[in-house]
């Protein structure tokens, strides 16, 4: 058993309840609310550029050739690739790309980026894979639980699709094994990749919960 399956089972109670909010139930019907979901897109957008700028940092922390390629490689397909879907949706949405790049970030999720840009500066490359690896698995493992209950196609399924595509799915197996082999080379590092972990695991359900409630700041 690698030290993922180890995270996994200290945040198993946390990775469950990734199923159960409103977002994600009625997101799998087609039934969300269009509201709700502009929320996500334009505030998935802001988190995902903070999201290219940790792997970017990983990078110059990794200690070999290979792993600095690839998160680098990570960062560019974020801004690239999963990051057009949030274009393609906010055309369809009509959100202008200004106005997307104009979101102000909501409490959640400037809660979650701090942190992992935090992270990103001042951890160790092991926590940092620990901080990021939430993010991709909660994502596949969500969509997987999406489509086994959408019934048919509808407007949502772009959503689905992506995240549970094999190209998605390859790089959350990489950032997996990048877990189990610092957890591996890096004991004394454990504790840490832990804490970081469980953080984003309960960031990334509040993050469900903020879209749904189209969080802002109250003042």
């Amino acid at each position: 058993m690698g030290f993922s399956d180890t995270l996994l089972d200290a945040g198993s109670e946390i990775w469950d309840a990734q199923k159960e909010p409103p977002f994600v139930v009625e997101l799998a019907e087609g039934s969300l609310d269009e509201g709700a979901f502009r929320h996500w897109v334009k505030q998935d957008y802001r988190y995902l550029l903070d999201y290219a700028r940790v792997f970017a940092l990983a990078g110059t922390k990794a200690d070999d050739e290979e792993t600095t390629r690839r998160l680098t490689a990570t960062a560019h397909a974020t801004l690239d690739d999963e990051m057009d879907l949030h274009r393609s949706f906010a055309a369809d949405y009509g959100i202008s790309p200004e106005d997307l790049e104009a979101v102000e970030k909501a409490p959640t999720c400037a809660a979650y980026t701090d942190f992992l840009v935090r992270t990103a500066h001042e951890g160790s490359i092991a926590e940092i894979a620990a901080a990021v690896y939430p993010c991709g698995q909660g994502y596949l493992d969500v969509a997987d639980h999406m489509a086994a209950l959408a019934a048919e196609d509808h407007r949502y399924t772009p959503f689905i699709e992506k995240y549970t595509s094999d190209a998605f799915r390859e790089t959350v197996g990489w950032m997996r094994d990048l877990v189990d082999r610092y957890g591996e080379a890096y004991p004394g590092e454990r504790d840490a990749m832990r804490a970081a972990f469980l953080r984003s695991a309960r960031l990334e359900h509040a993050f469900w919960e903020m879209c749904y409630a189209r969080e802002t700041w109250e003042v």
